[in-house]
């Protein structure tokens, strides 16, 4: 007898004790509904939560030995948090999910069957959100403009609600970068890869991490780690003020032998030497953001530090 495939579901949390029972219910019903097809195991990576999220898991593992979770030293980020979700997931195939109920559960049958007929990436593509027109608005631009710079396609409208296969995660682990952003990292790695439309609903309780100033955040991070178009962007601006530097200083030696008496030009000069002083400074910090990917990357630090776990064994602690 065959035995069938064992799927983690990979859920990373911060401060979520308010959905951790609806979302235990949710996911002990998707495993009802894929019994025969596939084993789950429950994958919670918390983020050092402040308030009763751990204890939450701890009574719910009691329930459910598929539960299993590691609780960080420190709140490492959401996309680090996936990442040590990945690195300790173990099943055939994993599927990526939020605690808040935005993204449903449920959408793991069409998944799972889209995977078993081969496909390695499996990801939800937002139809609609309930948002504010001008986030929603927001995050449309963010998406059109990270896939426009990137050195590869990134698919747009599409978060971190995926199913990818074993070999997908393997190919993951072996990047090195201390600022991941695995929309980005999934979408370079290849494969065969397919997207599903669904509608977002709204938040079940709580309220987002993520306001405008964490997107812009995470967008400047898909672009320094999938793009070098400001590198060159800072390469073509500063090619661009020595030939109209050049044109100036020869305007200005013409302009100063045919009229002599023309008065010295201090506040040109300050407004020209402050400009390029301004330009220079915003140049290299462009150039200071590839750099300290590079300085972070040679330091080496872990994902995480694990705090605390829960149904792991001292040898399954990978971070």
């Amino acid at each position: 007898m065959t035995s069938v495939p064992l799927v983690s579901i990979a859920v990373p949390v911060l401060n979520e004790a308010d959905n951790i029972d609806a979302l235990y219910d949710r996911l002990r019903g998707l495993g009802v509904l894929m019994e025969g097809r596939c084993d789950l195991e429950f994958i919670f990576t918390d983020n050092h939560s402040n308030d009763a999220t751990w204890e939450k898991l701890n009574e719910l593992s009691i329930r459910d030995p598929r539960i299993r979770a590691i609780r960080f030293s420190k709140n490492v980020g959401f996309q680090r948090s996936i990442l040590a979700n990945y690195i300790h997931a173990r099943g055939d195939a994993v599927m990526q999910i939020d605690a808040d109920l935005q993204d449903p559960p449920e959408l793991l049958a069409e998944f799972f069957e889209l995977w078993r007929k081969g496909y390695k990436v499996v990801y939800g593509i937002r139809r609609g959100r309930r948002e504010s027109a001008f986030i929603n608005a927001f995050r449309r631009f963010g998406y059109w403009f990270i896939d426009f710079v990137s050195e590869h396609p990134i698919p747009r409208n599409v978060g971190d609600f995926r199913l990818i296969d074993r070999a997908v995660v393997d190919a993951l682990l072996k990047f090195k970068s201390a600022s991941p952003y695995l929309r980005g990292m999934i979408a370079g790695i290849g494969f065969n890869q397919i997207g599903v439309p669904y509608d977002r609903d709204a938040r079940v309780a709580g309220t987002s991490k993520f306001g405008v100033a964490r997107l812009i955040k995470l967008g400047l991070t898909a672009i320094f780690n999938h793009s070098a178009v400001p590198l060159r962007i800072a390469s073509m601006i500063g090619a661009a003020m020595l030939v109209m530097s050049a044109v100036g200083a020869l305007y200005f030696v013409v302009l100063r032998l045919l009229s002599p008496e023309l008065p010295q030009g201090l506040a040109s000069i300050h407004v020209l030497v402050l400009f390029g002083i301004g330009l220079q400074s915003f140049l290299l910090g462009i150039i200071g953001e590839y750099l300290l990917r590079i300085y972070l990357i040679l330091r080496s630090e872990p994902v995480a530090l694990v705090e605390e776990s829960i149904n792991f064994t001292t040898s399954e602690l990978k971070l």
